[in-house]
């Protein structure tokens, strides 16, 4: 399939996708992601592999759109769990701890 990705025409075909990606470690999930085989991926990092490019060179929206069309599951931002601040949550993550403020 051809797509555009910043300003770049790339053939993009569903295999050429997972090939790609086969042994790369999936960073942590911020922002949109998607699952490729049975791990989830940032999409800007999925991005960078398989145009080559700098992740500022373009948007998480042309990959989501790029991989749509491929047939993969793109997820939106993972929702904030609720009454507990962002902060919180990653230094419970990082530490094992609760994640209440209250300790």
């Amino acid at each position: 399939m051809r797509c555009v990705i910043a300003r770049y025409p790339f053939e993009l075909t569903a295999s050429g996708v997972v090939a790609s990606m086969k042994g790369v470690a999936p960073e942590l999930v911020t922002d949109e992601s998607v699952t490729i085989g049975r791990r989830r991926y940032p999409v800007k990092q999925v991005g960078q592999v398989i145009t080559r490019q700098d992740r500022r060179d373009f948007t998480g929206g042309e990959v989501v759109r790029a991989l749509t069309r491929l047939g993969f599951t793109c997820h939106d931002r993972p929702a904030a769990a609720p009454g507990v601040p962002a902060v919180l949550r990653t230094a419970s993550a990082l530490l094992g701890g609760s994640a209440s403020p209250e300790g």
